[in-house]
């Protein structure tokens, strides 16, 4: 299906789509989209959110056609049995991610058109829908501008505005530097604009219903526009263009979490909660995405996590991965160098350790993780040691570390995961463990002698932390910081002989917007870094 293709049908109906949340009157107040003839605010306020749900939550394609053969093997999240062809990422699985941000984006574009629409009135009572789409949207873009580059964006999603006119409506190629100034200088805007935002009392409902990432919290939603915000800067941080403006506003937020409040601790945690699995919104797809029951590999451990859980004597690992079958209980991974042969043996023999299936795979009660204070923390403790706050940097990863296993710890605690007759379900970390842990990394934080060094542990505890969870985060601070060091098989009967650093555009948008992918032709290529990838 082409890009095209995908507006019209957006047009036919897809616009118009909402979800299901806990609430019983939320199913009933949003209809079979088939049935739907006009839309409303908060109708399309809801489709953007259902639109890209399985990509947040846990979905089969995401992690089955997408993930599994792709950036969970160039993280090491996963082991596999090296076969040539591994680092050049599938078609079905890019145009698979490429699609849904596009319908996502039209989604919006089709609520600022309604919004446009409104009396003055009601756009001042629901101006809170804007605000909090754009920082979703801004979100989903982020992730989409850090895996392509540039994509067509400021004139893209058009197709309903332009009454139609695809050719009108084709979209030029914005690039990744313009599109983080302009998310950036606006999420700041959103973050002013909240603190200055009462919610009309008439619309505080209806508002909390259609939201079912922050379910009509504003709090948390300065908590998410300024933790993003956060995520984007760091990521920026290196780039000559952006590393003063990086440091300035970095160091704003963090001195000023009153005016700009971050996600601080997990009751806080941005993501999509499950509350009934028998509603649109569950997490049945990932057992069958990362393919706990098939020898698919997409839940089989790498050895260099495994080795450095069990080194460390990490709490979490009991909760993230289960001992292979006949390995009598000893955790162990797949060798990225070992030979293909030996890799196959070793899973097919029992031995290789999978994901946990309490926790993760078959617990349907998984939430969609978007931003949560783990990750926020190992950002506090980047900052602070770049500007020689070893200190506070150190307390920012410690704290991290402990909520990290927090976490994983609440994860374990509401899932339904059935059927596992071959396992027992793990205890919990325990506060002991979690101290235990900490002081013995306490330790490598002082033979770390420089900030290299330390930033290493930084940026290995967000690889632990990220693991598939969040895959797509995990590959840009993986690129970004080029730690930890991973190490892979070259790949020499293909001409791409290591994991990309980039994906190419889809195919159908190559054909289908010709002029102008022309513009960006030269830098569709697998090793073309990004403008943050700075080495």
């Amino acid at each position: 299906m082409t890009m095209k293709k995908i507006s019209s049908f957006l047009l036919a109906g897809l616009m118009l789509v909402a979800a299901s949340c806990q609430e019983s009157e939320f199913t009933k107040r949003y209809a079979d989209p088939a049935k739907i003839s006009e839309t409303t605010i908060e109708k399309q306020y809801t489709g953007i959110m259902y639109t890209n749900r399985e990509y947040i939550l846990p979905g089969y394609g995401n992690y089955f056609v997408t993930l599994r053969t792709t950036l969970n093997r160039y993280n090491q999240a996963v082991g596999w049995p090296f076969e040539s062809g591994n680092y050049v990422p599938g078609s079905a699985g890019v145009q698979e991610v490429w699609y849904n941000y596009y319908n996502t984006l039209s989604q919006f574009r089709e609520l600022e058109k309604v919004y446009a629409s409104k009396s003055a009135e009601e756009q001042a009572n629901k101006k809170i829908f804007m605000l909090t789409a754009r920082v979703y949207l801004y979100d989903y873009t982020q992730r989409i501008v850090d895996l392509f580059g540039a994509i067509p964006f400021t004139e893209a999603g058009m197709v309903s505005a332009n009454n139609g006119d695809y050719v009108q409506s084709s979209a030029k190629f914005d690039s990744p530097e313009s599109i983080y100034t302009l998310m950036l200088d606006d999420l700041k805007s959103i973050a002013t604009e909240l603190n200055g935002t009462t919610l009309n009392a008439g619309y505080q409902k209806s508002f909390q219903t259609s939201d079912f990432v922050n379910k009509g919290s504003i709090d948390l939603w300065k908590r998410y526009t300024n933790s993003l915000r956060l995520r984007m800067l760091i990521r920026v941080s290196a780039a000559p263009d952006f590393k003063a403006r990086a440091t300035s506003e970095i160091g704003e937020i963090l001195g000023n979490t009153t005016t700009f409040p971050i996600v601080e601790n997990n009751d806080q945690n941005i993501q999509i909660n499950v509350f009934d699995i028998n509603t649109d919104i569950n997490s049945k797809g990932f057992k069958d995405g990362i393919a706990s029951g098939g020898d698919w590999f997409g839940n089989t451990a790498s050895k260099k996590m495994i080795d450095h859980m069990n080194t460390n004597a990490d709490p979490r690992l009991k909760i993230i991965f289960e001992p292979g079958q006949k390995a009598n209980g000893v955790y162990a991974g797949i060798d990225p160098l070992a030979t293909s042969a030996l890799q196959t043996t070793m899973y097919q023999n029992g031995l290789v350790s999978i994901y946990n299936r309490y926790t993760l795979s078959n617990n349907q009660f998984f939430p969609g993780v978007i931003i949560n204070a783990a990750q926020v923390n190992l950002i506090k403790a980047e900052y602070y040691l770049n500007n020689g706050n070893e200190a506070l940097a150190k307390t920012a990863y410690e704290t991290a570390i402990a909520q990290s296993v927090d976490f994983y710890n609440d994860i374990l605690a509401v899932t339904n995961a059935t059927g596992i007759t071959d396992a027992t379900i793990p205890d919990p970390a325990t506060s002991a463990q979690v101290t235990a842990y900490i002081a013995k990394d306490a330790v490598n934080w002082t033979k770390a002698t420089t900030p290299a060094a330390k930033l290493s542990l930084i940026a290995t505890q967000k690889w632990l932390h990220f693991n598939i969870v969040q895959a797509y985060e995990n590959w840009s601070e993986i690129r970004r910081l080029d730690m930890p060091t991973l190490q892979f098989q070259v790949d020499n009967a293909n001409n791409q002989t290591t994991p990309p650093v980039r994906w190419n555009y889809p195919g159908n948008e190559v054909t289908y917007n010709p002029t102008n992918y022309a513009a960006v032709r030269e830098n569709d290529k697998l090793t073309t870094r990004l403008f943050w990838d700075v080495k």
